[in-house]
């Protein structure tokens, strides 16, 4: 099996399907094409978060703002996973989550043959060499002539929300498209606090919400703050964006606090 994704929305990637095909692989998954364009850190998050449902594989991965520079294409081998794709850091944060806890990632660079074009990599680049790992096997990248296992590539990891028991202080990961606003403070934060009232505090000022299970917890259009199917404490709007309600951007801080939610409800002498 190899699947796809990438920030090229349409026709692109029928291109890279075509290159694909004409080199025997025809298990082809589409995970998404309209990843949030040239952001490698929204790539990676999103695919941490989709990559292990699906059985080992090869991942086509192609979020390439610097496409036609010095940068390299790799190969990542975690467990019985590989993903293919430009050395932007998008590729590591899944690999390590495919490879689990006590699993390792390689790493290798791979050569790249004169491409046609400077601005389709996908298509001249990584497709030809994720066939060529589709081929072989995953557990044959080490020996494929082009592939050399390097220790120097660039790499990020999901950024940590600092927690304490009654406060949290985050950013915004990624909004989706329907206006959920994912932050990094993981869910783990509102065990046990479904029903209490946090303050969410942003650029925009301070605004107090419940904590829900459901969006249909609240009304329609109301603001709220729960835990996604990503384990991450999201600031969210039934039937509305959370994005708009709550003024928030990826990379914009937030702050999640239930004393000063607390604080707001006791009254002054």
């Amino acid at each position: 099996m190899l699947t796809l994704a990438s920030d090229f929305g349409s026709p692109y990637p029928a291109a890279m399907k075509g290159v694909l095909r004409s080199r025997g692989v025809t298990d082809l998954v589409d995970v998404a094409h309209d990843l949030p364009q040239g952001d490698p850190r929204a790539a990676a998050f999103w695919l941490r978060f989709v990559l292990p449902e699906f059985p080992s594989g090869v991942h086509l991965v192609v979020v390439d703002p610097g496409v036609g520079t010095d940068r390299a294409a790799i190969c990542v081998r975690a467990g019985d996973h590989a993903l293919v794709g430009p050395d932007n850091g998008c590729l590591l944060p899944p690999a390590r989550e495919l490879a689990g806890e006590e699993g390792d990632v390689e790493v290798f660079a791979v050569d790249e043959a004169d491409p046609r074009s400077s601005t389709f990599h996908g298509r001249d680049v990584f497709a030809p060499a994720a066939a060529r790992v589709h081929e072989a096997g995953v557990d044959a990248i080490g020996s494929l002539d082009g592939f050399r296992r390097v220790d120097d590539y660039d790499d990020f990891e999901i950024p940590r929300a600092w927690v304490e028991a009654e406060t949290a202080a985050g950013e915004v990961l990624v909004v989706d498209d329907f206006g959920n606003a994912i932050t990094n403070v993981p869910g783990s934060f509102l065990d046990g606090r479904v029903g209490e009232t946090i303050a969410v505090e942003t650029a925009a000022g301070v605004r107090e919400v419940p904590v829900v299970e459901t969006f249909a917890d609240v009304n329609k259009h109301d603001p709220l703050v729960t835990v996604g199917s990503h384990g991450y404490v999201e600031c969210d709007a039934n039937q509305g964006r959370g994005d708009e309600a709550f003024d928030l951007a990826p990379g914009r801080a937030v702050t999640l606090s239930f004393e000063e939610a607390l604080a707001a409800t006791v009254p002054t002498a």
